[in-house]
């Protein structure tokens, strides 16, 4: 089994389809359906179904990608160990929640490109627990996410400070009439639920509805239109605050306190271009 052809699975398993590998890749389609099929004949045993949906692992395709995925994150890993230098170059893949993304990366991420032109740098968005998982599993070299992370096999430092604030439509200003209202978050993982539970729960509100959305500006354009409620960093709402959009209000000191941490694994090999980044970090 060489690494050529895991990486190749690895790609069919991640992209569900032949065609959409192939693409990215930049092989040619006929050359992974080929390398597949190698593989299945060497191991004796199917490791995708192919569906009209496209092709779906098998149960030993599922256990071959979790090995495939640390055999070939070690491999990407020992190559960063002999290739660091004090020019930091080569890819760079980082996670943040979609507030830090909008709000600071903006002017961190320009920073860094400035002054490492070389590197690489890719950056995705999504929730606190789903990016700690791909900090986990290899897939992103760190995030920024909502901290402090109690995980044995992670390091963090903190980023930035932030303060939660409820919001809502303008001209209501009573407090226990606002959380009888519905509550706006993103999708299941939200880091600020367990608080704004707790909280709801301390001002002894009974019952309450929690409605999901997908973005930032999903949820402010529907605390807008008075559709709800929501418990957010003031520095992502500022700007609707200012246009009169909405109306902030502060929470007690043991709800207010918002910290994001820059996350990584603790056995991770640094590069050049991630300790670049953790001394940006540190320095800001």
């Amino acid at each position: 089994m060489e690494s050529g052809d895991l990486r190749i699975f690895q790609a069919v398993a991640r992209e569900g389809s032949i065609t959409k590998a192939a693409q990215v890749l930049n092989y040619v389609q006929s050359n992974v359906t080929n390398r597949i099929q190698f593989l299945e004949a060497q191991l004796r045993i199917p490791l995708f179904r192919r569906t009209n949906r496209g092709m779906i692992l098998t149960p030993a395709g599922e256990n071959l990608l979790e090995y495939a995925d640390q055999i070939l994150t070690l491999m990407d890993e020992a190559v960063k160990s002999t290739q660091y230098s004090e020019h930091p170059a080569g890819p760079l893949r980082i996670g943040s929640i979609e507030t830090t993304a909008v709000i600071h990366l903006t002017s961190l991420i320009t920073a860094y490109h400035s002054r490492y032109p070389e590197v690489n740098l890719s950056l995705i968005t999504g929730e606190t627990h789903g990016l700690l998982q791909k900090v986990l599993d290899y897939k992103l070299d760190g995030a920024f996410v909502y901290g402090p992370i109690d995980q044995p096999d992670i390091e963090s430092v903190t980023a930035f400070e932030e303060e939660l604030v409820l919001i809502s439509e303008p001209g209501l200003s009573d407090m226990r009439e606002l959380l009888t209202k519905p509550m706006l978050f993103f999708d299941v993982g939200c880091t600020h639920r367990a608080k704004a539970e707790r909280f709801l729960d301390e001002s002894g509100i009974p019952s309450y509805q929690i409605m999901e959305f997908g973005t930032l500006e999903m949820i402010i354009n529907g605390v807008s239109a008075g559709l709800g409620v929501s418990m957010l960093p003031q520095s992502s709402i500022a700007k609707a605050e200012e246009a009169g959009l909405i109306a902030s209000h502060g929470l007690p000191e043991d709800y207010r306190e918002l910290q994001v941490w820059f996350v990584h694994r603790r056995d991770s090999v640094f590069s050049s271009a991630l300790s670049a980044l953790l001394q940006m970090i540190e320095q800001a």
